[in-house]
């Protein structure tokens, strides 16, 4: 869940050393201590279903935070109380559930984990509520969408705002959140920082990495790599997208804008929109987090709060834990964004992501400079996504 992680991010930054827990537990956190943040959304949706677990902790000399992933833990979902599903940790902090394994509306969900040095932790149970269908989809362009903190690159402000229509269902209080998955084509697939890119070692073995070489120092610090083959950039919604039904129970919605997307490029992108329930803790929790990124600071003009979840330490209840462990059922679109109506000047994908031009590896010969490899991660595919049109 990229935007927990982005707003847990800001929210840390602006005041580390005098953060205070909101919720449940009220007290004064020493910026010496690591505080042990979760993030995970269980969803209903055929794909990866992850949980990151992570540490923050600020220098004792700089006051700057870094994030330590947490490794080795035993991490596992429990369902209905009953069934045990375990993750399996596939990189450092990253945990992943079986690939056959998704979350079912009106069942009920707990996280629990144990880590290395046997200290355990759960969060409270997690009822998958039912979400309404995303109708109509429109995009326009805006040319000043983005805020002065928001802009690519500091300069660029254009990007589609998104607009849906959904009717919201009568029976029951609802609560939604939205984001958005984007799919880029990706030119260049590796950067080389005073080094060059080898397919192969001396001894023909494949390494597809780097290499370190002693380059005249009057050379270009970096080179950059064209894609062997095709590949798309993965890129997600940072920002916090909630919505109650208090005031619109069981009656249509028109129009409400629910993400942006920059004009990173004016190349055509494939679009998901994500429609996603969310219990009324949760919704509690993200709209706290929401409110503490966007205010400017904190309560009372003083340090910005800790906001903790829904994770608890079982044998010391008053441990500061952050982030929130949800379930979601999730309505999905998939918008083909061609960009044929933007006006103004676009960055270039690989501009807006690395905020400098591509520099090629001279050519030294007939296998100089190679291609790269497409490496698949949470970022980058080389799978043709659905729903790609060209």
């Amino acid at each position: 869940m990229r935007s927990l992680a982005v707003n847990l991010s800001i929210c840390l930054s602006m005041g580390f050393s005098l953060l205070t827990c909101v919720d449940p537990v009220e007290s004064t956190i020493n910026s010496s201590l690591n505080v042990l943040i979760v993030d995970g959304t269980l969803t209903d949706k055929a794909e990866t279903q992850l949980i990151r677990l992570s540490r923050s902790q600020a220098d004792r000399l700089t006051g700057r935070f870094g994030y330590v992933p947490v490794t080795k833990a035993n991490v596992q979902i429990v369902v209905d109380s009953v069934e045990v599903v375990v993750a399996e940790e596939t990189t450092d902090g990253r945990y992943q559930l079986p690939a056959d394994f998704k979350g079912q509306v009106g069942h009920v969900y707990q996280l629990k984990f144990t880590l290395a040095d046997g200290t355990r932790y759960e969060s409270t149970p997690e009822l998958l509520q039912p979400v309404a269908p995303i109708g109509q989809v429109r995009a326009l362009f805006n040319p000043t969408s983005l805020t002065s903190t928001e802009r690519l690159n500091n300069v660029y402000s254009a990007a589609h705002d998104f607009y849906v229509d959904f009717t919201d269902p009568a029976d029951q209080p609802n609560y939604y959140r939205w984001d958005w998955m984007d799919w880029e084509r990706q030119e260049w697939c590796r950067s080389c920082n005073r080094g060059l890119y080898q397919i192969k070692d001396a001894q023909g073995n494949l390494i597809e990495d780097c290499v370190s070489t002693n380059l005249n120092s009057s050379f270009t610090a970096s080179f950059d790599y064209n894609c062997r083959t095709a590949c798309w950039e993965i890129l997600y919604s940072h920002d916090l997208v909630l919505f109650t039904d208090k005031y619109s129970n069981g009656n249509p919605v028109k129009g409400l804008l629910i993400g942006r997307v920059p004009l990173y490029s004016k190349e055509s992108c494939l679009v998901e929109l994500r429609q996603s329930s969310l219990t009324k803790q949760a919704y509690a929790y993200f709209n706290r987090l929401n409110e503490q990124t966007q205010s400017t600071g904190g309560v009372a003009g003083g340090q910005p709060a800790l906001l903790v979840g829904n994770v608890h330490n079982v044998a010391k209840e008053n441990e500061a834990v952050v982030g929130y462990f949800s379930v979601s059922s999730v309505s999905s679109v998939r918008y083909w964004l061609s960009r044929s109506d933007a006006t103004g000047i676009a960055p270039g994908l690989f501009f807006a992501l690395n905020a400098r031009g591509p520099v090629n590896e001279p050519s030294s010969g007939r296998d100089r400079p190679p291609l790269a490899v497409c490496v698949p991660s949470d970022s980058r595919t080389p799978f043709k996504p659905e729903g790609w049109q060209n």
